[in-house]
Parts: C-alpha cells; sequence; structure tokens
C-alpha cells in the first residue's frame, strides 16, 4: 500500500527500481554511513532488491516530481527491536537529495503509519557515531536519546563502531501531534 505525502510517495521497491537505486547507492558516502556495503552494479542493485529491499513495511522513498526512487525507509523487526509492538526505523537518501527534508518528511508518514495503522507502541533508531545527518532527522520527529554502544560489529563493513540508540514511544509521537496540531 502506497503512502503519499507533500513531495513524496513511499511505496514498495519493484526490481525495475535497479538503476535508480545503483545511482544513489553505488556512492560510498550512503551506504557507509548507514553500515552497508556499497552497491557494485544495477544488477546487484536488482538482488538487493529482491532480497532486502523487498521486505513487509520497507519501502521506496520516490519524488513525486520526477516518480523515480530517491531512497529507501522501512521499520524492521531486528537488531534494536526484537518486540512484535515494536520497529527499528532505517533510512537512506541519495547524496543529491541531502539537506531537502526528504528523510524528515519521508520518516514522519512513516512514524504515522507504524503508530495509527499498525498500532505499535514505540519505534527505535540507530545511527553511527559520524552520521549527524541522521542524529538531526531523529531529533526533528522527537526520538529521545536512550544509549550508546562502544563496539557494535558491522558485519557487511567488517568494523566496530560506536553506535546511539534512541527512542519514540506512540504516547510521545501523539504528544507532538497535538503540539503541532
Amino acid at each position: 500500500m502506497p503512502l503519499e505525502i507533500d513531495r513524496l510517495i513511499l511505496r514498495p521497491w519493484r526490481e525495475s527500481d535497479a538503476e535508480e537505486c545503483y545511482k544513489y547507492a553505488k556512492d560510498p558516502r550512503v551506504g557507509s554511513m548507514c553500515g552497508w556495503s556499497i552497491h557494485t552494479s544495477i544488477e546487484d542493485s536488482r538482488r538487493i532488491i529482491r532480497e532486502v529491499l523487498s521486505a513487509p513495511e520497507t519501502y521506496a522513498i520516490v519524488l513525486k516530481e520526477t516518480e523515480l526512487p530517491i531512497g529507501s525507509i522501512g521499520l524492521h523487526h531486528r537488531d534494536l527491536a526484537d518486540r512484535d509492538d515494536e520497529a527499528e526505523l532505517g533510512y537512506w537518501i541519495g547524496v543529491p537529495y541531502w539537506g531537502r527534508g526528504f528523510a524528515t518528511e519521508a520518516a514522519r508518514e512513516l512514524l504515522r503509519h507504524a503508530f495509527e495503522d499498525l498500532d505499535l507502541k514505540r519505534v527505535l533508531c540507530g545511527y553511527y557515531a559520524g552520521n549527524e545527518r541522521s542524529k538531526r532527522v531523529q531529533e526533528k520527529l522527537g526520538f529521545k536519546y536512550q544509549r550508546a554502544s562502544e563496539d557494535v560489529f558491522v558485519s557487511q563493513m567488517n568494523e566496530t563502531r560506536k553506535e546511539y540508540v534512541s527512542c519514540l514511544t506512540k504516547e510521545e509521537w501523539l504528544s507532538v501531534q497535538q503540539r503541532s496540531a
């Protein structure tokens, strides 16, 4: 089910999106900040769309203006979130679209979906040390710092990093919605 907002559509990934996915996911500034290896070819992106990005509640962030994907966002039940009533929020945006509010806009809508449609009780979100852009998106959305872990092994990068984890509960989200209404 696509989710439509002002400038964006959040919809399931399609294998036909592989060329656009590769265009942004081959940039080391994107994957390295998120903890995954750069995409090496259009076929690599197609495989990742099939094996990773086609997971439930994972969406291509599509710019309405062009109808093409510029990034990805999803709610996952792994790593940080292991209960049925919670999820981990993950996202990335292609470098040409950094600093334009697209990650925040997409995440705001996915949080609405998480709390209203999926009835989740809390959403966790992490970022690695040095990823100030992701930290700022989380702050804008109302996430609250929970913890930092010094030596988190990032298997795709074969290294350890410092990871920060924040959380947003349904009650906190509702409070933010009421204040901005």
